[in-house]
């Protein structure tokens, strides 16, 4: 098909002024990321004293139960962005239209046929929920969260378009708003009385109404928007399925990997067990997000070197993007896993010490995942996503038999050891391995130039934060005070000791760069 030409106002500005829009859509992303992480922080331990350990290991277990919804998107839902990236490239509306339609149809089936499934486990739900007493409660909170979640299936078409015009911004806002809105109505909900069901019909009223503002912003970030069934083409459901059946895959993998524990503590110890499980996982959550947001803006720059046949470039990527992961995660996990005891029982009570251990499991499986990632995104975009998909799985099924084996045996540090060994057998002797082939180094070479110099310095971060741990009284404020010093601390050493002098001024500059875009957006708005 030919490209359709288009006025400039139709598919935006974004590749004339390339680092505003990536300082634009980064700043805002890691805006989100502080905002949910503070409100989370606050969130849970009021929850937990509101609802008690009972009611909220209940939430969270049939919180959990969603995760695998996604599922059910085939991994078309991880198509969205790609494809609508390259028919806007191509000024190209028809195609463009073609395929957001295909897949809103898609979609649209897609949700109904997982509301069924909502019906199937709340009306099975003693399956799942041991108690008799929670079981009506655990039916009412699938029913109400289901259509949420169902919903969520064709709506996600509008913010893939958002996101494939590089307006990243406008849902990182409409996020903002939407989980802080969502937070009020918590707190204002608990404090009225309100019981879990109300409390959820009530939350989940808010987040259903933020659909609508992501089909407005849809429409205006491209007018010429168009969704109707006549648009959807059997030839676009071929060109879509090519690439996201490994994606799906990849997904499903991911889904057994981190979200299959909650449901395997309800099934075999209790719902209170979730709620230890649920501290030290929200840590990691918070660390994965705030660690791993250089990857996506990797893998277009992947692809485009491996398409121009550029393996030096693609070593450049690997070594620096590998090298960079590290050093966000490395001194936010050490810190977390140093001080996870002090940072717990200033946090939700030390009746909650049983979960520390598990934190610090949880946090090494995001260090090794983050370190590893941008090995897994090269293999990704430069051919190799069948490995990857094939090597994911195989480590979802490992982490699933190994669960359910150790804990039995081990409760909850059985189940987080059967999630750490799969993670880092496969990120450590297959993926680093072939990533490392595919760019022509030596694994040592890799690791001597990527992984070391951000190891080492840990040390000398330790024999600052164990001190000052031991030193200051358990409070929020003096761990957030100690892991800043240690975070500084690894940082210093890092660039004055780890990487030479260009290495250093090639990061010092680009930070510059980085925060004078970053200025000037600020200015505009």
């Amino acid at each position: 098909m030919t490209p359709a030409a288009g006025p400039r106002d139709l598919w935006g500005d974004a590749e004339h002024r390339p680092l505003v829009t990536v300082a634009r859509n980064v700043s805002t992303r890691y805006l989100a990321i502080a905002i949910d992480a503070i409100i989370g922080l606050l969130l849970l331990p009021f929850n937990l004293r509101e609802l008690g350990p009972s009611a909220y290991g209940l939430w969270m277990l049939t919180a959990a139960l969603t995760t695998y919804f996604s599922i059910l998107d085939l991994g078309f839902g991880g198509s969205i962005v790609r494809f609508v990236a390259h028919y806007r490239a191509r000024r190209d509306a028809r195609g463009l239209n073609e395929i957001a339609s295909t897949l809103f149809g898609i979609f649209s089936i897609t949700g109904c046929v997982a509301y069924v499934v909502f019906l199937l486990l709340a009306f099975n739900i003693a399956y799942l929920v041991k108690d008799p007493a929670e079981q009506a409660t655990a039916r009412s909170l699938l029913l109400i969260i289901g259509v949420y979640v169902s919903l969520g299936f064709p709506v996600s078409i509008f913010g893939g378009i958002i996101n494939g015009f590089q307006r990243y911004d406008l849902n990182n806002v409409v996020g903002i708003c939407s989980s802080a809105l969502v937070a009020l109505v918590n707190v204002a909900a608990l404090l009225a009385g309100f019981n879990l069901v109300q409390l959820v019909a009530a939350t989940t009223a808010i987040r259903v109404l933020t659909y609508v503002v992501y089909r407005l912003n849809a429409y205006h970030v491209f007018p010429a928007l168009s969704l109707r069934p006549s648009l959807c083409q059997w030839s676009r459901v071929r060109e879509l399925t090519g690439f996201s059946v490994y994606i799906s895959i990849i997904d499903w993998s991911n889904k057994l990997n981190y979200s299959i524990d909650a449901i395997i503590i309800g099934a075999y110890i209790s719902t209170a067990a979730v709620t230890l499980w649920t501290i030290p996982q929200r840590l990691a959550e918070v660390l994965q997000r705030l660690t791993n947001q250089l990857n996506g803006v990797l893998l277009p720059m992947v692809v485009d070197s491996d398409a121009a046949q550029k393996p030096e470039r693609l070593r450049a990527i690997f070594i620096q993007g590998t090298r960079l992961s590290l050093v966000s995660v490395v001194p936010l996990a050490a810190a977390l896993a140093l001080l996870a005891r002090p940072l717990i029982h200033a946090w939700v009570g030390p009746h909650f010490d049983g979960s520390v251990v598990v934190a610090q499991i949880l946090i090494g499986v995001v260090a090794i995942r983050v370190g590893n990632a941008t090995a897994t995104t090269l293999l990704k975009g430069a051919g190799q996503h069948r490995m990857l998909a094939f090597s994911n799985a195989g480590a979802a099924l490992a982490n699933v038999a190994l669960s359910l084996w150790w804990i039995r045996r081990f409760g909850l540090v059985g189940q987080a050891f059967g999630t750490l060994l799969p993670v880092a057998v496969t990120s450590i002797f297959v993926l680093w391995p072939a990533a490392c082939r595919r760019v022509g180094l030596t694994v040592a070479d890799a690791f001597r130039t990527a992984v070391w110099p951000t190891l080492w310095p840990i040390a000398v971060m330790a024999a600052v934060v164990v001190p000052l741990r031991d030193a200051l009284p358990t409070r929020l404020w003096s761990v957030a005070i100690t892991a800043a010093a240690g975070a500084l601390c690894y940082g210093g050493i890092f660039l004055a000791f780890a990487v030479n002098r260009d290495e250093r001024q090639a990061y010092m500059a680009k930070a510059f760069e980085l925060a004078r875009a970053r200025r000037r957006v600020a200015a505009a708005a």
